[in-house]
């Protein structure tokens, strides 16, 4: 199982959830019986949970574009970040259970994750969020 650095190894962003988000996230995590799960469980133990209407709009939330760089490789990317059902490879829609998903839900623009992945630990960056539900007003 690949795990994730604790906090005691590095600085641990501080994550933002909306309560919406929180819920349906612990609900997926009940019936996940998964390393993935019990990773993103963590991750949410730690977040600050704030009602939708008060999450900033540069916060990765459910179903937000996030633009990431790899610190090492200086390679950026554009993902969604969507619940497992939600899955699209070629529209690059990556699932919050993914170790990918999971580092980047509850980053603001402008924070780093050390985080490990299936090739190994890497360093990302959040550069922009093109698209967030909540700041576009879109139905939750």
């Amino acid at each position: 199982m690949v795990q994730a650095p604790t906090t005691e190894s590095y600085n641990a962003p501080t994550l933002v959830l909306t309560a919406a988000d929180y819920e349906r996230l612990q609900h997926l995590i009940t019936g996940a019986d998964s390393p993935e799960a019990e990773q993103l469980d963590l991750e949410l133990a730690r977040a600050q949970i704030v009602a939708p209407d008060e999450i900033a709009q540069d916060v990765v939330t459910m179903n937000s574009e996030v633009v990431y760089e790899d610190i090492v490789s200086h390679v950026r990317r554009q993902v969604r970040v969507v619940y497992p059902k939600d899955v699209d490879v070629d529209k690059r829609w990556v699932s919050v259970l993914a170790p990918l998903g999971s580092a980047l839900i509850g980053m603001r623009v402008g924070q780093e994750i050390e985080w490990a992945m299936p090739r190994g630990v890497r360093r990302l960056r959040i550069v922009e969020g093109p698209y967030q539900p909540e700041a576009s007003g879109a139905e939750l």
